[in-house]
């Protein structure tokens, strides 16, 4: 029996051990590599209306952060992922959950920003159970958009960018538990 147990202990500390985030059983890396750069997974939330669980979002930044503005404002290149639970994320709901994310938290910027966010929500038609969209920042770059990995296109100005990130980040949120889980508020 000491055997056995002599040799668990040895496997658990010879082997590697890979670190992760996992909510609503999406689980998705520590860390992801953009550019050579490597970005650290802040925090994941998950969208809920009202009993359905929507989609889970990972936020990936280069510093961690537990404040909003912090995130939205740092410099760096910054990543979300959102994984969808459900198939009941149809086009239509998806296309005015977005504009009401963008006017929301962007309200003075809106008008400055409504053909990017009509092309941004063009990418997408109805979300099923496990269709993820990816979103990577890259000052200067602009959005990189993937759907299920195949690329989408890329929404130009870092105004975009920042705009984008309030809506999950911003003061209007789609809920509060869905911004302080990807602001690491839970435990990963």
């Amino acid at each position: 029996m000491r055997r056995v147990i002599f040799l668990f202990l040895t496997l658990a500390l010879v082997a590697p051990t890979v670190r992760a985030g996992e909510l609503a059983a999406v689980t998705m890396p520590d860390e992801v590599t953009v550019s050579g750069t490597t970005l650290h997974l802040n925090g994941m939330g998950l969208r809920k209306k009202m009993m359905f669980k929507i989609y889970v979002a990972g936020l990936y930044l280069e510093e961690r952060t537990h404040d909003g503005a912090a995130a939205v404002g740092a410099a760096g290149k910054k990543r979300v992922v959102m994984h969808f639970t459900t198939n009941k994320a149809k086009k239509s709901k998806m296309d005015a959950a977005w504009v009401e994310g963008f006017e929301a938290n962007s309200p003075g910027e809106y008008s400055a920003l409504a053909d990017r966010v009509k092309t941004f929500k063009d990418f997408f038609g109805d979300m099923k159970v496990g269709d993820e969209i990816e979103c990577t920042m890259v000052p200067g770059q602009g959005t990189t958009v993937k759907l299920n990995g195949e690329l989408k296109g890329t929404i130009e100005r870092d105004d975009f960018a920042a705009a984008l990130l309030r809506v999950w980040l911003g003061v209007k949120p789609p809920t509060d538990d869905l911004k302080n889980g990807m602001l690491g508020a839970g435990s990963l």
